[in-house]
């Protein structure tokens, strides 16, 4: 514009290009909190909250240094009056030590309201600006409360929070340390939507192989 002007140029021309192999992916991981990852897993892995702590620590450690988009949140609930959402990491902070104190200082309580708990999680997934955007979930049992949720209706609940999920094109994926968790997690996440993880201090290494796979 300037040269067709007759206005002499003021800076040499300017081009854009994007770096090969860079993808776009968000992945927000769900934690459950529940007063049941106090269980304890073998005198040497500690607590399932121990586990799952140190499978959040490796996690984010490894997001962060692959560059990849991510936030981390944990949940629990007593009753559908109040669904605990704790924000360990969200999307917009940087992975630094304030992020890994959140971490460190985790407590299990209370209930399993899961379907809740995954409905603001895709919310807040679908406002990341990326092409893929995965959801995994983190967890040691079956959803549960003190009312109705207990049984066939959290499972339903649970199944339909999934569903809506995969409508709005996210890519809901569950690791659980639960070893019954054959008898309802197929109906909830398919055949191939989860992984029951035997050997809970195995966790931590399972969940990056695991993020690695499924972002090939």
């Amino acid at each position: 514009a300037e040269r067709h002007s007759g206005v002499a140029q003021s800076e040499p021309g300017l081009y854009q290009a994007w770096p090969p192999g860079e993808r776009s992916l968000a992945c927000l991981t769900l934690a459950d909190l529940s007063l049941s990852t106090e269980s304890w897993v073998g005198d040497e892995a500690g607590r399932v909250i121990d586990v799952i702590r140190d499978s959040l620590l490796l996690f984010a450690e490894a997001l962060s240094a692959a560059g990849d988009s991510f936030g981390l949140y944990g949940f629990s609930s007593i009753r559908r009056q109040e669904v605990r959402f704790q924000v360990l990491k969200d999307f917009a902070e940087r992975y630094d030590d304030s992020t890994r104190g959140r971490i460190l200082a985790i407590r299990p309580g209370y209930y399993t309201r899961m379907g809740a708990a995954i409905r603001q999680s895709s919310r807040i997934l679908l406002q990341q600006p990326a092409a893929r955007r995965l959801l995994l979930i983190i967890s040691d049992g079956k959803p549960n409360d003190l009312d109705h949720y207990e049984g066939r209706h959290g499972i339903e609940d649970t199944r339909q929070a999934i569903l809506e999920a995969r409508r709005d094109g996210l890519l809901p994926f569950c690791l659980t340390v639960d070893r019954e968790a054959g008898d309802y997690l197929p109906h909830l996440f398919g055949h191939r939507g989860y992984v029951v993880v035997q050997q809970a201090q195995m966790l931590p290494s399972v969940l990056t192989r695991l993020y690695a796979h499924l972002t090939a």
